[in-house]
């Protein structure tokens, strides 16, 4: 993330399954995917907004805290 940028684009993602024990454990963020930038919603019944998508496994070297203190998460979709 750069200072005073707050949207930057993700680069296409290829979502591939794989078997949990098959999945090569590397430092990573897993960052929240929203439909849109309200990150709210009516709780469905496992717990999560409506709004919530999944989390994303973002290659990181930096330590989970620092990207949850900067509130990142990745949106489907901006406000016009």
């Amino acid at each position: 993330s750069e200072a005073k940028v707050l949207f930057t684009p993700l680069p296409s993602l290829w979502l591939r399954p794989q078997k949990a024990v098959d999945i090569e454990e590397r430092p990573h963020y897993m960052c929240p995917l929203y439909k849109t930038s309200d990150r709210r919603g009516t709780l469905s019944t496992t717990g999560h907004s409506t709004n919530f998508v999944m989390y994303l496994k973002l290659p990181s070297k930096q330590p989970q805290s620092h990207w949850v203190k900067r509130g990142v998460a990745a949106l489907c979709q901006l406000d016009d």
